[in-house]
């Protein structure tokens, strides 16, 4: 019996080239786009739309006979989206909506919408691989980086479930971004030579200052310079056991005015990230300035000179239990149990040795080397080889 796919339509080259490859295997293809987003305020970039990529979505469903429809999720979306990063911003932590829209939207509502409409699981355009095995007589979906290592996407799909893996399908993941374009452009796509779009996802290019104001309004606030000299842990540093140094070494790092001097004003420490250096809009320094904490209670951004300073850096950090996730369930380890891996704590940015330590509260990461800004809400990710196992939030 001929299965039926449907494939999420964004309008790009990726998803449709990903609908023509499993058309060509003999799936029965239907469209679909999801119409989450049209607040263009929001928008820093207004030339790549909602209404433009529909247009495209059709136009290549046309291109491939292939039926077509608009699925309406802008409440979901408003709700599990866009809210979370407004909460989350007003915390001080620096959010991943892409990670968020993958779990809560792509792979769960739009999953459970496609359904509905008939189909047996959906496909994207992600870059990333999906291998089945069987172990002790249970089917496993694993999921592998992408060939093409420069758009590799496996970090974005960290929060998936192995049902979410079951029902879905990933046509792209042994092919580059250069052989999509190929046939895209070998088939007639009129989208073949479109441009990637850049910025929050379905949203677009935003400017965050503004795009924050929406909920939390800007409030004049200073920004102060920790010198490398007054870097100084005056903490005390002796402990009853290693899990009290495990926390010690993966905290926040906790600044007070009198650590450093007031340099220039912002107009919001929740517009600020760790590591971020445009922005600060303050000048005359040897090298340039960095943010190496937020302290959005006090509304005060602490920055350091240069790329070396070591506020931008430690080798531990933490994820509460309640945030942990095993994609690999099969894998997980228990109190007390270690496990050598590779992280990543950002998209694009190459594995990194690692070793995870599993404890009643959660789970420490040790890193090899020194990390830049380790940020507290983002995902930790972590692979055994090139299979994504399990990521978690950073605490």
């Amino acid at each position: 019996m001929q299965k039926i796919v449907a494939v999420g339509l964004s309008g790009g080259v990726d998803s449709s080239v990903a609908a023509l490859i499993l058309k060509k295997k003999g799936y029965k293809v239907i469209g679909l786009f999801m119409h989450n987003w049209e607040e263009e305020d929001y928008v820093d970039n207004k030339c790549n739309t909602w209404k433009e990529d529909i247009i495209d979505a059709m136009l290549v469903s046309q291109q491939l006979n292939i039926p077509f429809q608009v699925i309406e999720m802008k409440n979901e979306y408003k709700k599990y989206v866009i809210n979370y990063m407004f909460n989350e911003y007003s915390l001080g932590k620096t959010p991943n909506p892409d990670i968020l829209c993958n779990r809560e939207i792509k792979f769960n509502f739009f999953l459970k919408k496609a359904i509905d409409l008939g189909a047996d699981c959906i496909a994207t355009g992600h870059y990333v691989y999906k291998k089945k095995i069987i172990k002790n007589k249970k089917i496993i979906y694993r999921l592998l980086i992408g060939k093409d290592l420069n758009k590799d996407q496996s970090y974005f799909l960290c929060q998936l479930t192995q049902y979410q893996l079951k029902k879905s399908l990933f046509p792209l993941g042994l092919l580059t971004k250069n052989q999509v374009r190929k046939i895209a452009h070998q088939n007639g796509l009129h989208n073949a030579h479109k441009k990637e779009s850049q910025g929050l996802c379905f949203v677009g290019k935003i400017k965050l200052s503004k795009f924050l104001q929406k909920k939390i309004l800007p409030k004049k606030g200073e920004v102060i310079c920790i010198t490398t000299d007054s870097f100084i842990d005056k903490e005390n540093k002796s402990f009853f056991s290693k899990e009290e140094e495990l926390f010690f070494l993966s905290r926040k790092k906790k600044y007070k005015k009198s650590d450093g001097k007031v340099i220039g004003y912002h107009q919001g420490a929740h517009c600020f990230t760790k590591g971020q250096r445009k922005g600060i809009s303050l000048g005359g320094y040897s090298e340039p300035l960095f943010v190496i904490e937020t302290d959005v209670k006090n509304n005060i951004v602490y920055t350091g000179i240069g790329k070396k300073h070591p506020g931008l850096y430690r080798k531990y950090l933490f994820i509460q239990e309640k945030n942990i996730h095993w994609l690999r369930e099969d894998l997980s380890i228990n109190e007390g149990e270690k496990m050598d891996v590779f992280c990543r704590i950002r998209y694009r940015q190459p594995l990194q040795k690692s070793k995870l330590y599993k404890i009643k509260k959660g789970m420490f990461i040790e890193f090899e080397k020194m990390q830049c800004a380790i940020t507290e809400g983002q995902f930790a990710v972590w692979y055994l080889g090139k299979e994504l196992i399990g990521s978690g939030i950073i605490y």
